[in-house]
């Protein structure tokens, strides 16, 4: 939101009220709390009709630094709030001079100033890296008589922002407004399904605005200098994380928003689904099914989108007994086959739902002020919404879920959770306009509870649509409504960064495109891309994604790819691990690894799959591609090519390729399975070394379907010997070297050819060392 007019005026109506001088500086059990006045204070005369504002400095975590600013502090606090990490605070310290007030939160100082004119200074060691200063915290009113807060942070010369959620505008966000208002906008426009009042800067910091309300930015639009962000209301509280790398701000963030759980492995398997305005029966989905194993294209999860509901009646949990006459038998036929199933479902009760009389008649849907059910007629006829503030609602909706996991549901697609309405009143008291982005919080936490429960920690994947902050904590997101062209393929994955670098660990998207049918080439392009995203699924809208559709090539370049990533999962389970330690998405902006290399700043069609896989997608029927490699050497996986980084590179490539490369210092585990993603992945693993430098060392973890390590393998290189050392399963793997010439003679393993060692089974620990020609 705009307050001013260019540098110099402010816009007619609006009147700023700007912190300029530091009144007292006060020390409090929670850290500092400092007063700064909105005129200069010239005598006694001067404190009289003033405004004040208070700010209070405290840290939850080390690292992490609060700041409240507040205008009048009686106004009374309503939910919801988001759930965060709250630290004892005895990490902090508090340091005094006679010229500030320093408080010390692990490697982030906040300076105060005590001088006249009023200035707040986050630094990192000797470094500073933001800083709000002159009039930047300010009282806003407008002529209409609504308040607001807002802070201006610095931006410093060449950095860039990104984050904010699912974005599908530009990826580095200077130069836009946005605002955190969750909306039903598809893939192609400004808004977004998961918006998150977080950012992170090429600096190496971040900052959280805590509120779930609307929050308005102005990332160097309004000023193009600062990062400005407001509310409405009477306080603001943001806090600023320090890295000091990308990575380590996210870790920072998600200790106090809540980590990625960890999706089950079957999860990362190719996903079909009956698409959405499609015609289908057990016979349709039967079709499916036998189609693809007949082709032999590994499939691994079913899912029955809107229509296994009869229409109208969206949502009762019931299948539509005209079309699915034993859903019980056909989802236990189903799982024989070996499949998963996930079904859709959404938050909003149709009048002709069994559970709408039931909804009504015990206050489990949202009321008018007046006290009727609110309803709209804009998805379902009449369609009220179940209030999760209720407890017993959120119960009453449960059951039903559980109801069909037991039936044999696996998972389910939680679709919608923005179209939340603000004139409305919720059983606990909430603030409508605070529930309008915290909605889909509550609705997804109710869903992956019942699925834990029932299922299990680590058993339980939502497929969801949208997220506010905190949401990472309920996996899988999905990119939403996306048309059937490279431009929106793009959009996809610029998306999909930027909800990475707001903490989430896992999405996915429509591949082929959810509005209309993509022509076969893109399809084909666009599976090479979903099939190396964290999560893959084939969905439509008024028709079917089955590869067959399409031409035969098309089933071809699935098999291939499915297999591909199958064979991937010992790696890329670990870097799901990852994900849910440490908050880090396992589709990479380049600039989350490689932050000093100023290319990787601004790339939105390349990522880095984990931290050793570069996957560059293809966005033109020719198969050109234009793409950059960091500094190093690089692989590429499946043609063995090995090439030096440093510059921009344009090729060529037919459906089953495109630039996928391995980072230098890389020790890659490949599964020795390719039809499935839920297997043993330490049995029989081969591990790939490549081009280990010179006093490197490097490892890889390979772990369990419950996500513990149970094999990790180091290679340490010194001259012409590679030092390897094992410690975990006892079970057999390899090792091959790449771009490191061939085996002279290896002690302590089984030489099998030239690059390629054998450990053998049975021992817990081994060691070997392999000497280079």
């Amino acid at each position: 939101m705009k307050f001013t007019d260019g540098l110099w005026l402010v816009r007619e109506g609006i009147t700023i009220n700007g912190a300029v001088q530091n009144y007292v500086v006060e020390k409090t059990p929670e850290g500092l709390t400092a007063i700064t006045q909105t005129t200069p204070i010239t005598g006694r005369a001067a404190t009289l009709n003033s405004t004040l504002l208070t700010v209070k400095f405290h840290s939850p975590l080390p690292g992490v630094v609060g700041i409240k600013i507040i205008h009048h502090d009686g106004v009374q606090e309503r939910g919801p709030v988001f759930e965060l990490t709250k630290g004892t605070g005895d990490h902090v310290k508090i340091e005094e001079t006679d010229l500030e007030t320093v408080l010390i939160s692990g490697g982030l100082r906040v300076v105060i100033r005590k001088g006249e004119q009023w200035a707040v200074d986050f630094y990192r060691g000797e470094e500073r890296i933001t800083g709000s200063g002159f009039k930047s915290m300010a009282y806003i009113t407008d002529q209409d008589g609504n308040t607001y807060m807002r802070d201006e942070l610095d931006l410093g010369v060449g950095e860039f922002v990104y984050g904010l959620g699912e974005r599908f505008t530009a990826f580095v966000k200077n130069g836009q407004t946005v605002d955190i208002w969750n909306k039903d906008g598809g893939t192609s426009s400004e808004q977004a399904y998961k918006n998150i009042p977080f950012y992170v800067s090429s600096k190496g910091y971040g900052v959280f605005v805590n509120h779930p309300e609307l929050v308005s930015y102005e990332i160097a639009s309004e000023k193009v200098k600062k990062a400005q962000f407001s509310v409405a209301g009477e306080s603001l509280e943001y806090f600023v994380i320090d890295g000091p790398t990308i990575k380590d701000v996210i870790s920072n963030y998600t200790a106090l928003t809540g980590k990625p759980a960890l999706p089950p492995a079957w999860t990362f398997g190719l996903w079909l689904t009956t698409s959405f305005t499609t015609n289908y029966d057990e016979e349709t989905v039967n079709s499916f099914v036998e189609g693809m194993a007949e082709r032999d294209l590994p499939l691994h999860v079913f899912h029955f989108d809107c229509f296994w509901m009869r229409e109208y009646q969206w949502t009762d949990f019931e299948w539509d007994k005209r079309v699915f006459p034993d859903p019980e038998g056909m989802l236990k036929r189903l799982k024989e086959k070996g499949l998963k199933i996930c079904v859709w479902i959404n938050s909003y009760i149709g009048q002709r739902s069994r559970l709408f009389e039931e909804g009504k008649k015990n206050g489990y849907l949202i009321k008018k002020p007046n006290g009727d059910v609110y309803q709209c007629d804009l998805w379902q006829a009449g369609m009220g919404l179940v209030d999760f503030t209720n407890p017993a609602a959120c119960e009453w909706y449960a059951g039903y879920l559980r109801d069909l996991v037991d039936m044999g549901v696996d998972s389910f697609k939680t679709d919608f959770g923005e179209r939340i309405p603000t004139d409305v009143v919720y059983f606990d008291g909430s603030d409508p306009m605070k529930m309008h982005n915290y909605y889909t919080q509550l609705y997804n936490k109710v869903v992956f509870e019942v699925l834990e429960e029932k299922l299990g920690k680590n058993e339980a994947a939502l497929f969801a649509r949208s997220a506010t902050a905190g949401g990472q904590q309920f996996p899988v997101h999905w990119g939403g409504d996306c048309y059937a062209d490279y431009e929106s393929m793009a959009e996809s994955l610029r998306g999909g960064l930027s909800l990475g670098l707001s903490g989430f660990g896992f999405w996915s998207h429509d591949i082929g495109g959810f509005e209309n049918t993509a022509p076969a080439h893109v399809f084909k392009r666009w599976l090479a891309f979903g099939l190396l995203s964290s999560h893959s699924r084939l969905h439509g809208s008024t028709s079917y994604r089955v590869p067959w559709a399409y031409d035969d090539e098309a089933c071809d370049v699935t098999r291939f790819f499915t297999k591909l990533k199958c064979s991937l999962m010992p790696y890329l389970y670990d870097v799901a691990g990852q994900a849910a330690e440490h908050g880090w998405a396992s589709m990479r902006a380049m600039v989350m690894e490689f932050p000093e290399d100023p290319t990787c700043e601004v790339l939105d069609r390349q990522y880095m799959l984990g931290d050793s896989l570069l996957v560059a997608p293809i966005f033109q029927e020719n198969g050109e591609v234009k793409y950059y490699l960091p500094a190093g050497r690089w692989t590429h996986l499946l043609s063995g090519e090995t090439v030096q980084g440093g510059s921009w590179r344009k090729e060529k490539y037919d459906f089953f390729s495109l630039p996928l490369f391995v980072r230098q210092n890389s020790l890659l585990a490949i599964g020795s399975i390719d039809n499935k993603p839920d297997y043993d992945f330490a049995d029989g693993v081969k591990f790939g070394l490549y081009s280990l430098e010179e006093g490197t060392t490097t490892s890889a973890t390979v772990r369990d379907l419950k996500g513990a390590p149970e094999l990790t393998v180091k290679a340490a290189r010194k001259g012409n010997s590679v030092t390897v050392t094992a410690e975990g399963s006892g079970k057999e793997f390899s090792l091959s070297l790449k771009d490191l010439g061939a085996i002279a003679s290896v002690e302590g393993a089984e030489q099998v050819d030239e690059t390629r060692v054998k450990v053998n089974a049975g021992a817990k620990s081994a060691s070997f060392t392999i000497t280079l020609k």
